[in-house]
């Protein structure tokens, strides 16, 4: 690293993301390192340019630490955009000489090749969505969002074949599953950028300065609740890790704690420019031989995840990308039981923990899809990271107070008035209990939020419903699921689904049955680190809705490959269409058919590899293609319906 870097930082740390845009409003989201001037070009293609000031009525900024501010630009414009129009913009930042200079200055790896500027589509239609889930920087696999780099690329050309939207169906972010460089580069970019410390109550150390430097910060943190006998459980179940042979593999041994851990992260798996500021970072001392050793190969993944970063980056600064999380966005089985909420949020550093990460994703997720629903919250985050102590650190009490509001908030779901119709749906925070056996799991969402869900749902003619977790998925698994629950191992084998909770799913089937909700339904959903498609039919219905689930994920992560083959030809023999086990299940009201993946080579209905989604859409809302990109070189999986044909030239287009 040069002398320079070491003592200047750039005007931009993070960004341009284009977040929730429409043709009259456009909410951009970046971090910069101090407060700036900036102002917005727009040059639709065929129109005049215009430029806007973006002053405090258009840019809201958040400090959360000496050297970085988190800015959201939401512009409301008098003359609305045109729709299926390229529209080249640049985001010009005011230098202290008062020139102002544009992301071809400060971050010339957000254009493509020969291109002078950055550009966005604003689709008419959302009949042509990017999707995925469960992006893992230390995981082996290449990064999906890189290949959905290369996707847009390749229809930049055709203002046609622009995806409308890239939407992050959860896990967007792995805060309970860190590898040791990682935490390490996130120490380091702490103290470069002097992201804000804080105090810790309900732990062997006091502060986040001690965290840091704590000799049980890397892969010990189990050790940092105090030895009480009350405390047994909470250091098992939020800090040991628990192991999933089955469905994944969970190490909460680096688990992230502060607010500032949870920022870094954010910075660190958004921009390539962060891991310019820092220098690389080395194994601290002492290490095992064997943590040694693991160190150097989660060093090479997160090397392999730093060069294609630059590419992930450019996705985000082409392309408008919505977001919704899941658990591992603020902890593994987030609110998964009763029992796992009580445990957790009467303790008051592990409710600490969630708090910041959910105070993360405010700041960094939530706040870009729904600007209007966190007025209240982002003014208090303001407050708070506004008046800091002489030593940099956030006041206690206001911190406990913030996420206390924060945790209370309820509105994280959200709806896009695109055609079709996208409702994002929050399925974590309005969970319904089971208060007579609570170490059984929860609804994935309760009565209340169901009934806003049909209120929402009546009168369209189609909707796209975002689900973290798949509505319908492989059901051997979830019969394993449901096993292991009766067992008592709810949390050792993930057990969310939406059949887990008998209330939910009839509630939800009973909304697809209503006489006035939508005739086609599209599901799109993540969460299971495999991709699949099915066709499904509530029976005994006066409409007889249909519904496609298809499930994308992961973007950097996969199953167990050997496991997974075996679960999908069980799943096959036990629980085929024809099947008489689907009359003991809640597919006793369902007529499901697996779409199969052009590339089966023994008979899959799954498909296991990294990459990104994407799904065509006709103009009744029914599906015309689903096609999986594959992050390693492979071509293109589509996932075909029964009689249907390979679209083999739609293919070679995104693969080119």
């Amino acid at each position: 690293m040069s002398a320079s870097l070491l003592h200047e930082l750039p005007p931009v740390l993070v960004g341009p993301l284009l977040r929730r845009l429409s043709p009259d409003r456009l909410i951009i989201w970046l971090v910069t390192s101090k407060p700036v001037v900036m102002t917005l070009w727009l040059k639709p293609e065929g129109h005049a340019a215009q430029v806007h000031t973006l002053g405090d009525e258009h840019c809201q900024t958040v400090p959360v630490g000496r050297h970085a501010f988190i800015q959201l630009v939401d512009l409301a414009l008098n003359t609305p955009l045109p729709q299926d129009t390229l529209i080249h913009y640049d985001v010009r930042v005011q230098t202290d000489s008062g020139q102002l200079l544009g992301i071809a200055h400060w971050a010339p790896h957000l254009l493509y090749a020969s291109a002078q500027h950055a550009h966005f589509v604003l689709r008419s239609q959302a009949n042509n969505i990017l999707f995925g889930s469960c992006r893992k920087p230390h995981h082996h696999a290449r990064d999906g969002l890189a290949k959905a780099d290369q996707v847009l690329a390749n229809s930049s050309d055709d203002t046609s074949a622009h995806p409308a939207l890239l939407m992050l169906c959860g896990d967007q972010v792995y805060v309970d599953d860190v590898a040791g460089p990682m935490l390490a580069a996130i120490h380091a970019l702490i103290q470069r950028l002097g992201l804000f410390g804080e105090y810790l109550e309900g732990a062997v150390v006091a502060d986040s300065a001690t965290l840091y430097t704590h000799p049980d910060s890397y892969y010990q943190r189990i050790k940092l609740l105090p030895a009480f006998k009350s405390n047994e459980a909470l250091r098992e179940r939020f800090f040991g890790g628990v192991e999933k042979p089955i469905f994944t593999t969970a190490n909460a041994h680096n688990h992230l704690v502060t607010l500032a851990e949870v920022i870094a992260m954010y910075l660190l798996v958004w921009s390539p420019i962060p891991w310019q500021l820092i220098t690389p970072p080395e194994a601290p001392s002492p290490l095992s031989v064997g943590l040694q050793q693991r160190w150097r190969r989660e060093t090479q993944s997160i090397s392999l995840f730093q060069q294609e970063l630059p590419y992930a980056a450019r996705l985000f600064a082409h392309l408008s990308t919505l977001m919704i999380f899941d658990d591992h966005d603020i902890t593994d089985d987030w609110n998964l039981s009763a029992k796992w909420e009580s445990t957790v949020y009467e303790h008051p550093f592990s409710r600490r923990i969630v708090g910041n990460a959910l105070v993360a994703y405010l700041l960094c997720q939530g706040w870009g899809n729904n600007p209007d629903a966190f007025d209240a919250l982002i003014q208090a985050t303001h407050g708070l990271t506004s008046s800091t102590d002489k030593q940099g650190y956030l006041m206690a009490r206001e911190q406990d107070q913030l996420i206390e509001q924060v945790q209370a908030f309820e509105h994280w779901g959200y709806v896009l008035p695109t055609e079709p119709c996208i409702i994002v749906l929050n399925t974590r925070t309005r969970r319904w209990r089971n208060r007579h056996f609570t170490s059984q799991p929860s609804g994935l969402m309760d009565w209340e939020s169901l009934t806003e869900l049909q209120h929402q749902l009546i009168g369209k003619k189609a909707a796209i419903i975002v689900s973290p977790t798949p509505m319908f998925g492989v059901k051997l698994i979830e019969v394993i699921q449901r096993v292991c629950t009766y067992a008592g191992f709810a949390l050792t084998v993930d057990a969310e689904n939406w059949m887990a909770h008998k209330e939910t799913a009839n509630t939800m089937l009973n909304i697809f049955r209503h006489s006035r909700t939508p005739g086609n339904y599209l599901i799109l959903s993540g969460d299971v680190h495999y991709s699949f498609a099915y066709d499904v039919q509530v029976r005994d219905s006066d409409t007889i809705p249909h519904i496609w689930q298809i499930t994308s994920s992961g973007i950097k992560n996969e199953f167990p490959h050997r496991l997974l083959d075996w679960l999908d030809r069980l799943n096959r023999w036990l629980y085929s269409p024809r099947s008489p086990l689907n009359w003991f299940t809640q597919r006793r009201d369902l007529a499901i058919s697996p779409r199969l993946p052009d590339q089966r080579q023994r008979g899959e209905r799954v498909w296991n590899g990294s990459g990104i989604g994407q799904v065509w859409l006709d103009e009744l809302g029914r599906p015309t293609c689903i096609m999986q990109h594959n992050a390693d070189g492979r071509p293109s999986t589509q996932f075909l319906a029964a009689n249907s044909t390979s679209n083999a030239s739609l293919a070679k287009t995104y693969d080119d």
